[in-house]
């Protein structure tokens, strides 16, 4: 069964953000955690880590830190929708979320999707309203098993160009 469920947290930016991520709207681990890829199989945090070449960080403060101290936005580009768990597949009745609240106050050079399914949202909800393009990225989510964290890395390692 769905139900109609809202973001219930903020984006994380500042006026620094150079780098935009973009997931689809937060799994149930996430919503209980209220912060962003709260479920412990999600690579999100390994792969940023390992990016920028720092710990692993295990408080949302910690989480929080290494964002910012590296110049990266993450947001969902959905506000509110019907979804069934945690699957992206299930989501319908989507209201886009405002980007425009990190856009008009951050000097985002480069906005990223990850996974296709934030990606495809992204450009059919959002990329006229912004007229900024998204690159996607392979999802760091579990459910994404055909990609290991080297892979990840490799795909991932784009960002590291705006840093």
């Amino acid at each position: 069964m769905s139900d109609q469920i809202s973001h219930e947290f903020s984006p994380v930016f500042n006026e620094q953000s150079r780098i935009l991520i973009l997931g689809t709207f937060p799994s149930v681990k996430s919503r209980e955690q209220k912060f962003y890829y709260g479920h412990p199989q999600n690579r999100f945090w390994k792969v940023i880590a390992r990016l920028v070449n720092a710990e692993v960080p295990l408080t949302i403060a910690e989480k929080k830190t290494l964002l910012l101290d590296n110049k990266i936005a993450v947001w969902d580009v959905i506000e509110s929708c019907e979804i069934t768990g945690s699957s992206d597949s299930s989501i319908k009745n989507v209201r886009p979320a405002d980007l425009r609240m990190i856009l008009e106050r951050a000097p985002i050079q480069k906005i990223y999707a990850n996974g296709s399914t934030a990606k495809k949202l992204y450009d059919r909800y959002s990329l006229e309203k912004t007229g900024k393009e998204i690159i996607g990225l392979p999802s760091t989510s579990p459910a994404n098993a055909a990609y290991s964290l080297e892979r990840l890395l490799e795909y991932w390692k784009d960002i590291k160009t705006c840093l």
